[in-house]
């Protein structure tokens, strides 16, 4: 499959952000709502939010709050969300068949040289011998639903290491929440999740860490920006100005959390803006280590790997998770961002 790269940098809607102010013009009061999950992996959206990058571009956000991703993907679809950020799934893949989503920009991604997605086992499953990835065959690991982003890490696990998929009992568990209280009481033996959920199981001593997903798929986007079709063939000046409001949120995050080229005061006020969306039941100085310790990187400019959704496809087709009819094609428009 080709897919054609956005046009020259020098027009393209993300980099050229001297044109801002002329774009905010354009579409200049326009009430939208924005999906989004509270994850510290969504801290671009809400930095975005607060430094008023949205407003800047004639953009009155209106956030709307999910506890799924496939919740989430089917608000958009229904006209109740204009835009998402969350992960690539069968729901996302079934309603790109109807022709009623797009895939616009990627997000949160695997980098080989920066810590990401951990495999965990139960602090009781790992005492019984769950000591390494390989070892997940015959027990239970823990998901949302059937087509998630977690089924579709554990089959890359099984592929690499050589057990059959079948021989796992999936634990559709609906809600992040519920998943972290399943592996904490040993209820489910498995889980892979992002450093920044990880990190704070380990620490509480709910979980023992495995192995590193990058291991298994170092080019793995683990989310992606969406919208309708309909908004995204026909309001392209309304999505040109959400995605360079939301790539300048993009830049402050990596900067701040991935890359650590920004100042203490600039990174401790972005703590600050995120902290009022996501760990608002800890103490700032409790959450802080969940984004200056163990953020992933979201892709420079929301480049997306189609190579990854296009594997992702398969995966989904091949397990009779998603029609055999339905194409990479029906779900990406590759023409906002850079794509590879």
């Amino acid at each position: 499959m080709r897919f054609h790269r956005l046009r020259a940098a020098a027009l393209s809607p993300l980099v050229a952000l001297a044109f801002a102010a002329s774009a905010g013009t354009a579409v200049a009061d326009t009430e939208i709502n924005v999906g989004a999950l509270r994850l510290a992996s969504q801290a671009p959206t809400f930095i975005a939010f607060e430094k008023g990058y949205f407003k800047d571009e004639g953009l009155d956000v209106d956030l709307k709050f999910f506890e799924a991703a496939n919740a989430l993907s089917v608000a958009v679809a229904g006209g109740d969300v204009n835009y998402g950020t969350t992960s690539i799934t069968g729901s996302l893949f079934n309603l790109a068949e109807r022709g009623v989503v797009k895939v616009i920009a990627g997000s949160l991604s695997e980098d080989p040289k920066i810590p990401g997605a951990v495999i965990l086992a139960s602090k009781k499953a790992y005492d019984a011998g769950l000591t390494e990835p390989a070892k997940i065959a015959g027990h239970s690991f823990g998901a949302t639903t059937a087509g998630s982003s977690f089924h579709y890490m554990l089959a890359e696990i099984a592929e690499k290491d050589g057990f059959p998929l079948d021989g796992v009992q999936l634990k559709p568990l609906q809600k992040i929440g519920a998943i972290v209280g399943a592996i904490s009481t040993g209820q489910i033996d498995a889980w892979v999740i992002q450093p920044s959920i990880a990190n704070k199981l380990l620490a509480d001593g709910g979980a023992v860490k495995i192995g590193d997903y990058r291991d298994y798929d170092p080019d793995y986007q683990v989310t992606a920006v969406f919208t309708s079709t309909q908004i995204a063939t026909d309001q392209r000046d309304q999505t040109e100005a959400f995605l360079r409001a939301l790539s300048r949120g993009v830049k402050d995050y990596n900067a701040a959390f991935v890359d650590k080229t920004m100042d203490k005061p600039e990174v401790d006020a972005l703590v600050d803006m995120v902290h009022k969306y996501v760990g608002t039941d800890t103490p700032v100085e409790t959450f802080a280590p969940s984004l200056t310790e163990d953020s992933m990187r979201v892709n420079d400019g929301l480049a997306l790997s189609v190579t990854s959704v296009a594997k992702q496809l398969e995966f989904l087709q091949k397990n009779d998770l998603v029609s055999h009819d339905v194409t990479v094609e029906m779900l990406v428009d590759p023409s906002y961002v850079t794509t590879r």
